[in-house]
Order: C-alpha cells, then structure tokens, then sequence
C-alpha cells in the first residue's frame, strides 16, 4: 500500500521486449519499487532530478533522454493538464488500476483468467453457504448470481462504488486548489488555477488507481470492506486470491472458499433486504467528507512558492497530508454515525456466519479468528479505505458489534435479532456497544403504536379506538421478554 496519499505513481507498463527491456528499464529507474512509481528514470542534474531512486513523479516522468520515451512522458503529461473533467480522473485511475494487477503481487502471484472448473466451484460454495445461512438468519437469500471475478474484473466492477465513495473528499480538495488564491488574482491565474485542478484530478486518479489495484491482489469477494462493491445480487469471490488467503492455514481449500462464501452470501442478503442500508453507510461517508477541511495555508504556500523546474513540492505536500477532519461536534458525530453503522454491519456478518458454520465446519473457529486478525492488524481494506477517505476503522467497534449480535440472538432469537434492520432508528448505537448487555436487555420501544397513529392520519380518523394496523412482522420484531410501548 502506498505511504503518499493522493500522490503520483504510475506503475511502469511490462516491457514488450522481454529480458532486454526489464534491464533496460531498471537501468532507467524504472523497477516497480514507490520510489519511482512512474517507471522512469530520473534526468541528471537540474534540482535533484537526477538523484537514484528520487521520489519525483515529473523527474520519473522526463527521465529518459530517448525520444520516444521522453515524447511519450510529454504526451501522458499532456492528457493530465487537458483533463477537465470531475474531481477524479477516474480513466487514469482505471489505467493504473489495470496495469497495477497487470503486475502481480509482491509474492510474485500473477493475475489469470478464470476457469471454468473454478467458476463451477465458486457457485457451487455460494450455493451450499445460502442453504447454511437459512438457518442462521430470517432474511432470505440476496445473491442472484455467483462469479468467480479474476483481480481485473474485481477492479472494472466496484470503480463506480469507490468513485460514489471518493469524489465528495476528492471535490473539496479541488475546490480548494482553486480558492487559494485571492479573488483578485483569480481571474489573471485562470490558467493556473485550471493546471492545479487538473493535476488534482490526476493526483486522485493515480493514487486511487494504484490502492485498488494493490487491493484486488488481497480482496476475496465483493465486500471485505463492508461496503457493498460490486452490483447488486451478484456474489463475487476470487479463486486467485483465496488460494493465497488459504496457503498457509493448514485447512483444506474447499473449507476455505465456503466459509468466504458465507460471508460473501451473508453480506449480499443484507444489502438486498435492508433497503436503506447501502444509501445509509453511502451517505454516512459523504456526511463524513462534508466535515474535512483542506489546510489552505498548506496549499497557499505550496502554490505562492511553485516552480515549475521544481514540481516535487506539490507532491512533498500532499505526502504529508493536505486534509483533516475538523474537530467540530458535527464532524465526531459523523464519524461516531459511520464506524458505528460499518461495525454493526461486518458485527451481523460474523456472528450470522459463526453460527451457520461452527456446526457444519471444523475450521470455522480458525477461519474466524484469522480474518479477525486480519482485520484488527490494519488488513489492506482498513488501509485503503484510510487512504482514500482519510478514515480508519476501529477494529475494536467490530469486536464489540459481533458480541452484541450474538448477544441479541440468545435473548431474542433469530427473528427477534434481524427484525432491528427493520429502520435505522431501532439499530444500536456508539454507546450499546460500549455497552451491549445494556442494550440487549433494555425495553425496545413498540413501533407498532408509531404505525397505529401513522395509519390513522392517512386515513383521516380523529379521535376514538385505534384501528388495528399492527404489520405482519411484528411477531417478528418483537422481544420475546415482552416490549414496552411509549
């Protein structure tokens, strides 16, 4: 994962002349290490340009004295000032992306095409999870489709979620590219101002590229970020990378694809099921990006002191951070609202699947505690996601969310437990998980008596006996205990 947030790095493209041209390239600077992310070398001289291994995306872009590399740097520099379209180059991010996976993995795992025999596979688990999960849950299948998704494939189908995802931080810090300036000056740095917002597009573009690329070498399905990623009802799982997810583990491969198929298939009925919970995590991360405010006086001097024969100081800046969540209550509370909604969901997820395949697997316990510890280690999504948003996931909210689950599930029951994906309102909060037994224990307020009143508004009842309205599933969102009505 990258350490330059929003910064350059092209990966170099593989050499069409085989052995020659790798020599060749990594005598020009251009191996595959962050140091050089454009894949070309740097020029001698002139301001550091030159230095080996220097972290200059302009120097990496101009280094080679060829002419056919140098008229190919000056044309891909070219398409970067020309972009005029929104605050992501998301083409270039798409480039990137592809040759990223293009390149394989630092364990040196390549991307491949998927089998037949794979894809058989993949629904064959899908399949088998759903029935399992029927079990463990009230909500019903939500997978229409199984795929088998190679990392390419992975990248061209969730780009349109993680751009859903990145252009409302991505618009505020192009707007304020172009707001550093005072108003006077604005109208005379017109050209400026525009060159600044389109290597802004290309600078999101590109590290964006680069963190999805890197994470369709480690992802194992649609969701591992909790976010729904790919299309709807589609189950993805990807055979490559299971296989490396399950080198190790001592568990047999088939054990290891059906428990990432039940996770897979348990997310997907979520999703499918719960309808306002995908624009609800959605536009948590938007409320959240509204609260990031740009450090103008960063960028101010960035832009009064730009050199042109010195551009690596646009790109020193944005490593070091060009934006921060304000400390504001509204902005806490945003983020208290977003970790909490993304912990309650990948919480369900665990314990739904815990229960379906404690019983039927051997190796659910190690499977569950091994992606645990991927995820309380700062697994690739939590970095992503940190890269992309500026957000990090407190894995401790997910431990928290997962004990509540359960706990909800030996008081309530199944149905009892899932009727609270019903509406946002009569999900948990920051503080039940701080407290879950506080919160599993407490009388739930009868929404029932909300849909009486509601029901005889619309039908222009005055005063009286209420009309019966109690929903049919009612029965099964009510707590077993008996709930309090307010």
């Amino acid at each position: 994962m990258s350490d330059t947030p929003f910064g350059f790095g092209l990966p170099p493209e593989e050499p069409e002349d085989g052995d020659e041209g790798k020599k060749k390239d990594q005598q020009s600077g251009g191996g595959q290490g962050p140091a050089n992310p454009f894949g070309f070398g740097g020029l001698p001289g002139a301001g550091g340009f030159g230095s080996p291994g220097a972290d200059n995306p302009f120097a990496a872009m101009f280094g080679s004295l060829n002419p056919t590399d140098l008229g190919a740097a000056f044309q891909q520099l070219g398409q970067m000032l020309s972009y005029e379209g929104g605050p992501v180059n998301w083409d270039m991010a798409k480039q990137i992306a592809r040759q990223t996976v293009s390149q394989g993995t630092a364990d040196g795992t390549k991307d491949a095409s998927v089998g037949a025999s794979e894809r058989t596979a993949v629904q064959e688990a899908v399949r088998l999870a759903d029935l399992w999960l029927d079990d463990a849950t009230s909500l019903p299948s939500g997978a229409n489709t199984a795929v088998a998704w190679s990392r390419a494939e992975w990248v061209e189908a969730t780009l349109p979620a993680w751009q859903e995802l990145v252009d409302p931080v991505a618009e505020r810090v192009g707007t304020a590219m172009g707001d550093v300036l005072p108003e006077e000056m604005q109208a005379m740095a017109g050209p400026l101002i525009g060159m600044m917002r389109s290597m802004g597009g290309a600078m999101f573009g590109t590290q964006i590229g680069q963190a999805v690329g890197v994470l369709a070498g480690e992802v194992v399905g649609s969701t591992d970020i909790g976010l729904p990623l790919g299309p709807a009802g589609k189950a993805a799982l990807l055979p490559v990378n299971i296989e490396t997810f399950g080198k190790d583990l001592g568990v047999p491969k088939e054990e290891v694809r059906l428990y990432l198929a039940l996770r897979e298939a348990a997310h997907q009925r979520l999703f499918a099921h719960v309808p306002w919970l995908r624009s609800h995590l959605f536009g948590a991360v938007d409320g959240y990006a509204r609260g990031i405010k740009v450090d103008t006086a960063k960028l101010e001097d960035v832009v009064g002191q730009f050199d042109p024969q010195n551009p690596e100081q646009l790109q020193d800046a944005l490593q070091q951070g060009m934006f921060q969540p304000e400390d504001t209550p509204e902005q806490k509370a945003a983020l208290a609202r977003l970790e909490t909604a993304l912990a309650l969901v990948e919480g369900w997820v665990d314990a739904v699947v815990h229960a379906a395949a404690k019983p039927r697997l051997s190796s659910a316990d190690a499977l569950r505690e091994t992606l645990r510890r991927r995820r309380a280690s700062g697994g690739p999504a939590e970095q992503t996601f940190a890269t992309l948003i500026g957000l990090e996931l407190r894995p401790r909210r997910l431990r928290d969310a997962s004990r509540l689950w359960a706990s909800l599930t030996d008081a309530r029951g199944v149905d009892g437990r899932d009727a609270l994906w019903a509406h946002p309102d009569m999900l948990p909060t920051a503080g039940d998980l701080d407290d879950p037994d506080g919160f599993v224990h407490r009388e739930q307020i009868d929404f029932s008596e909300l849909d009486k009143m509601l029901g005889e508004a619309a039908s222009g009842g005055g005063g009286g006996e209420k009309p019966n309205l109690k929903k049919d599933d009612d029965s099964e969102g009510g707590d077993a205990k008996g709930d309090g009505t307010e």
